[in-house]
């Protein structure tokens, strides 16, 4: 105990007791943070936006409108568009000139002899490729075709329009003469007479050339004026045919055909 109130050492005994104030301080200013800390940190109140877990509630989600109506329209006028049976095919061709390969239709029968036309979304037109092109003649038995008629039944002043769409069924590409005189088409009435066809009276009458990729359809487009024709240009009935039945029909060498029906309405 008396080393305590007269500190013994070599060094003059008040150093000893300013080294001893110095560590008092420093032990209560260290008591005075400690307490300071635990006052401040235990507030106890609650934290904004708790909930019953101190976890904001999850956020509801609304469903919204269900959809209406049928999902799948039904065709109108009973109209078969190519590329339902998974054919990808052109558009329609105008009755001028024909939009895809730029040859001029409108021959004097009323045909429009082009291949394919402005093409839809999706569809495929048929390129026009020139006689000495390096791409393949269509093999006989190659091209699946499907002759249709745009309508079932035409009111009166309304040109018929024809599609004959090509598939082709092999894994290469290749050509197809589509031109009036290979691609025939002839129309006869509901007697079996016939009374149009285009390889009468072609103009232009060359070759038209369409290129077909393998595996794709396209469609080849022909109008007719209601008019009939007679071989080699030679005069036929003049005037307009009257309202009927009649049947479409369509010859490509090497490949059958089935034909297609239509009517002409009356006034």
């Amino acid at each position: 105990m008396g080393s305590l109130r007269n500190p013994v050492g070599p060094l003059p005994s008040s150093i000893y007791w300013r080294r001893r104030a110095v560590a008092l301080c420093l032990i209560a200013l260290l008591a005075l943070l400690t307490l300071w800390a635990v006052t401040s940190g235990g507030g106890g109140g609650k934290k904004p936006n708790d909930g019953a877990n101190g976890a904001s509630p999850a956020p509801s989600i609304t469903p919204g409108p269900s959809g209406s109506g049928p999902a799948i329209s039904e065709q109108p006028g009973g109209r078969d568009e190519s590329g339902d049976s998974g054919e990808t095919t052109g558009g329609e061709g105008g009755t001028g000139e024909d939009a895809s390969t730029g040859t001029e239709g409108g021959g004097k029968n009323g045909d429009t002899d082009g291949g394919g036309g402005d093409g839809g979304a999706g569809s495929t037109a048929g390129q026009q490729v020139p006689a000495g092109s390096p791409i393949p003649n269509c093999a006989p038995g190659s091209l699946q075709l499907t002759l249709k008629s745009d309508k079932l039944s035409y009111a009166p002043g309304d040109k018929p329009r024809f599609r004959l769409i090509a598939r082709n069924a092999s894994g290469t590409d290749c050509k197809a003469d589509f031109g009036p005189k290979s691609a025939v088409l002839k129309i006869s009435n509901d007697k079996g007479d016939q009374i149009w066809s285009s390889q009468d009276c072609p103009r232009p009458g060359t070759p038209i050339l369409l290129r077909v990729p393998a595996r794709t359809a396209i469609t080849h487009t022909v109008d007719w004026d209601r008019g009939q024709s007679a071989p080699q240009c030679a005069t036929a009935p003049a005037g307009p045919v009257g309202p009927g039945t009649y049947l479409v029909e369509a010859a490509l060498p090497g490949t059958k055909v089935s034909p297609a029906s239509f009517t002409l309405a009356k006034d």
